[in-house]
């Protein structure tokens, strides 16, 4: 019942906690909140977004669904518009990584929610971000969208220990056990950074080195991980 969520929004709405009012920032047509109102999985749901247009995608969608009572539609930029007080679950997705840190600084008190993204680009600088707004990474879940993976990330108040290069890349190793979509992530990761990296081989100019070198790193670190996971599997055979 309710409209069909994709795979990537499903995996988001998965990890809504049963019982906790919502905040979807950049809600767009407002699906993910519609789809958990007619499911019993929140009680309300407040979205919100910068541009007028998916507000009104937003407005069409609660009403054809008869949950306009328990919607509140609101335009402002990021969470600028919502009172901590209102929600207890955050959910930001379909935004690049830079463009999500932004709107987590701005709203200090999300470490006090749940804390859901799903972004779609700079992923690297936002795992690598969040430690200065005191947060870490407490799991990552994948989904298959089409040729697709896309990555949601729990995230939970208080910073971890410095990231390595491959752990801004993919992730820490416990973030993710047991997915069984990782070793695909690990090895379209692994041929994004190759191909960065031989971009980076064919330009001469010396401010590139240092983003060669962090690469480089990354890249030997993600190789470590795939060695270990298979040597862990030939133990797990034996």
């Amino acid at each position: 019942m309710g409209p069909k969520l994709t795979p990537r929004l499903r995996a988001v709405a998965d990890r809504v906690p049963e019982g906790a009012r919502l905040a979807d920032v950049g809600t767009d047509h407002a699906y993910l909140p519609v789809w958990l109102l007619l499911q019993g999985r929140i009680p309300s749901a407040l979205c919100t977004d910068l541009r007028p247009g998916p507000l009104d995608r937003a407005r069409e969608t609660v009403a054809r669904w008869g949950v306009a009572d328990r919607t509140a539609l609101r335009r402002c930029d990021g969470l600028d518009g919502v009172r901590p007080q209102e929600v207890d679950c955050v959910v930001i997705a379909g935004m690049g990584g830079e463009t999500i840190l932004h709107i987590l600084a701005r709203a200090p008190w999300v470490g006090e929610k749940t804390c859901l993204v799903q972004p779609m680009s700079s992923l690297p600088d936002l795992r690598g971000g969040l430690a200065a707004l005191g947060l870490h990474v407490a799991r990552e879940t994948l989904a298959r969208e089409g040729e697709t993976l896309y990555v949601v990330l729990d995230l939970a108040p208080g910073p971890e220990g410095p990231l390595t290069a491959a752990e801004r890349w993919v992730g820490r190793p416990e973030a993710h056990r047991g997915d069984p979509l990782w070793p695909e992530y690990l090895a379209r990761e692994t041929r994004r950074l190759r191909r960065a990296l031989a971009g980076l081989e064919r330009s001469r100019r010396p401010g590139d080195e240092p983003r060669r070198q962090e690469l480089e790193a990354a890249l030997r670190g993600l190789e470590q991980r795939k060695e270990e996971r298979e040597n862990a599997d030939s133990m797990g055979h034996l």
